[in-house]
């Protein structure tokens, strides 16, 4: 997934009164709407997520659109294009993630922090095979954040994860940093996680990932990345048609958002 999931900006509703000196007075202004609509797509060399490539390291074509409430409320959706199902051989027709997700962020007063909490389900249509675990996931997460940093807590609710039987309490911590230099509009960004499966048996999906990469950002909406990301998890566990998805990646990609 996208992964930084959603951008917030907090709205207030302004009413401008109108004073009427004569007949032809300017009417008063609309107040500020409190709802806000955004949306984006991007084209990216691959779909790399949590340090696991979804795409077999080959292109994807990604999309999603937010909504926002001036309380904090938010939700959305997101897609792109995978093919781990497929090449694990657990499902037939799947090429498709599908992200559902909502939740509450804000400002903790007049401290600068800011915290987020939501609820996302990851839906992958397709024929699961017969003997295969169902990948649907559904996650409930939790973050803070200051400045150019941020912490994140997922953890999965649902009983299977992505693919993995008895997930629900595995959890995914991470780490983010988005460094602007100065007013060029250059970001460098940084991330460390941690996936932690809880139950005895699933140790060997748990591993560590991080990535270091920057991206351009111009005030058109458009965005210009890349990234180098790599893990620690273990090749026989995360090898599917002969490729370790868990393997060092890069990644460059172009998106806009609207």
């Amino acid at each position: 997934m996208r992964k930084s999931l959603l951008s917030l900006a907090v709205l207030s509703a302004l009413s401008i009164p109108a004073l009427s000196f004569a007949e032809d007075a300017a009417p008063s202004a609309e107040p500020a709407s409190p709802h806000t609509f955004t949306y984006n797509v991007g084209l990216y060399s691959q779909y790399v997520f949590r340090g696991l490539t979804q795409t077999g390291e080959k292109p994807a074509i990604q999309g999603g659109v937010d909504y926002a409430h001036s309380s904090g409320f938010y939700a959305g959706t997101w897609a792109s294009n995978i093919s781990w199902l497929e090449d694990n051989n657990t499902y037939s027709r799947s090429s498709l993630e599908l992200d559902l997700y909502g939740g509450f962020a804000n400002t903790i007063g007049d401290t600068g922090v800011g915290y987020n909490v939501g609820l996302l389900q990851y839906v992958y249509p397709g024929d699961k095979k017969a003997g295969s675990v169902p990948a649907g996931t559904t996650e409930i997460y939790g973050s803070l954040s200051y400045k150019w940093l941020s912490a994140k807590v997922s953890v999965i609710a649902s009983a299977n994860g992505f693919g993995v039987s008895n997930a629900d309490g595995t959890w995914y911590a991470e780490l983010n940093g988005n460094y602007p230099i100065a007013e060029t509009g250059i970001t460098i960004n940084g991330h460390i996680g941690r996936q932690d499966y809880s139950r005895t048996g699933n140790e060997i999906y748990n591993y560590t990932d991080w990535k270091l990469g920057a991206t351009k950002a111009w005030s058109n909406g458009v965005n210009l990345g890349a990234y180098y990301t790599d893990t620690n998890a273990q090749a026989s566990s995360y090898t599917l048609a002969g490729e370790n998805i868990a393997d060092n990646q890069f990644v460059v990609f172009v998106q806009k958002t609207f």
